[in-house]
């Protein structure tokens, strides 16, 4: 459900990037207490079509069996790992019986290297690929427990028990509220598999890679494991306000909301002299909605003059609206300044489809962080240039000196052309 635009809001995905990065301060309110061991099951396609040769020479099961070994090897002790097959076991024509083909291959647990690997010896491509019901089987396999679960599914084609769209499977998981993320790697550059897979990862917040080495096969199975390993950050709910004067003061941390359609939500943030907010906001649409859509979000003063924007828009091509801001306050030479409450909107033009029901709202992701400022609040904008502004210059003034020097060589030339 989640396709992230593909993802428009660039600067929101940065800012993602720099809270999950980085530590929160002393004030953050997001729960950040000890969690129980993270949970990882890799779910690998052995359908028939898994014996085809097009990765380095070899066959894609060879490819993925490489994959799996490596990863075991450097799996790190404090994950719990697992392994569930689909379309392992059933040689049949059968379709009702090739979409119940899911099998537990190792139990997520501590993880035993040796008993592992033994394991994945022994699989050899056969049947279907109930792409689904593996999804539901690997949920239920990571049930239970407050750490990261991860699910990471290599598949080389469509799911083949339609009418059970794995799609939907994944939006249900994802709707559970469970945290449980799914990643999907394809080993097929096909359209159709593609935007199956993409859509499995981006209804949970996953990601999809395409793959066509087995170097690059390993590695991405490696890092989707190794990220399970990194600290989780607990959303922390809150209720904006109608208005900012009545709107709750957040400090840096992650924090989730419902918002009506069309409605506005207001929170509150204090800067201090020479810190910067940065912000950004993430709108879903879990239901049906009518297309062209977008998110507003907006830093004001108290006052209500505008400081700042971050706006973006959608087509009904993507299940979540993402935008973002940044707001440097400068340095104060009165050692008595006082912190500046900025006040953030966040809107939205969502429009239920005919019959849908508009409660509760929308689903809605804030992340707020307060840190130090660069040294000249100004540098920040400079038109987009920061500090390119220097790089700029010296090319204006080096193409100046250019120009005086060819010109100056090209008179000389033609006055001694001429006395010649």
């Amino acid at each position: 459900m989640i396709r992230r635009q593909r993802l428009a809001a660039g600067v929101c995905a940065l800012l993602a990037a720099l809270t999950a990065g980085l530590a929160f301060p002393a004030g953050a309110v997001a729960d950040e207490t000890e969690q129980s061991a993270p949970k990882v099951e890799l779910v690998l396609d052995v359908s028939g079509s898994m014996r085809t040769r097009d990765i380095d020479g070899g066959t894609r099961m060879a490819a993925a069996k490489q994959a799996f070994n490596e990863v075991l090897d450097a799996t790190p002790e404090e994950v719990e790992l697992g392994i569930r097959t689909l379309g392992a076991d059933y040689r049949g024509n059968d379709r009702k019986t090739g979409c119940k083909d899911t099998a537990r291959l190792y139990p997520v647990g501590p993880l035993d290297r040796t008993e592992a690997k033994t394991a994945v010896a022994t699989l050899a491509p056969t049947g279907w690929t109930p792409i689904g019901p593996a999804l539901l089987k690997a949920a239920d396999d990571l049930d239970g427990g407050e750490g990261a679960r991860r699910i990471v599914l290599i598949s080389d084609g469509e799911d083949t028990c339609q009418p059970l769209d794995p799609c939907e499977v994944a939006r249900e998981i994802a709707a559970k509220g469970i945290g449980l993320t799914i990643d999907t790697l394809g080993l097929v550059p096909d359209a159709k598999t593609r935007d199956q897979l993409s859509c499995i990862a981006d209804a949970t917040g996953g990601t999809y890679t395409s793959v066509r080495h087995k170097e690059e096969l390993s590695d991405r199975v490696g890092q989707l494991v190794d990220r399970a390993a990194d600290p989780v950050v607990t959303p922390v709910a809150t209720e904006g306000a109608g208005e900012c004067a009545a709107a709750p003061a957040l400090k840096s941390g992650l924090y989730t909301d419902r918002e009506e359609f069309g409605q506005q939500r207001w929170y509150k943030v204090e800067v201090n002299p020479g810190q910067e907010v940065r912000a950004s906001v993430s709108v879903a649409d879990d239901r049906a909605v009518n297309p062209d859509y977008g998110v507003l979000l907006r830093a004001v003063t108290l006052h209500g003059r505008e400081i700042v924007r971050g706006e973006a828009a959608g087509n009904g091509r993507t299940d979540v609206i993402s935008t973002g801001l940044r707001y440097p306050r400068p340095e104060s030479d009165d050692d008595n300044a006082t912190a500046e409450t900025v006040c953030l909107q966040v809107t939205n033009s969502f429009s239920a489809a005919a019959g849908v029901k508009t409660s509760p709202g929308l689903p809605l992701e804030l992340t707020v962080d307060v840190v130090d400022g660069p040294s000249k609040a100004s540098d920040v904008a400079a038109f987009g240039l920061g500090r390119g502004w220097w790089l700029l210059g010296a090319l204006v003034l080096a193409g100046f000196v250019g120009g005086l020097l060819w010109g100056w060589l090209s008179r000389w030339r033609v006055a001694v052309w001429r006395t010649n």
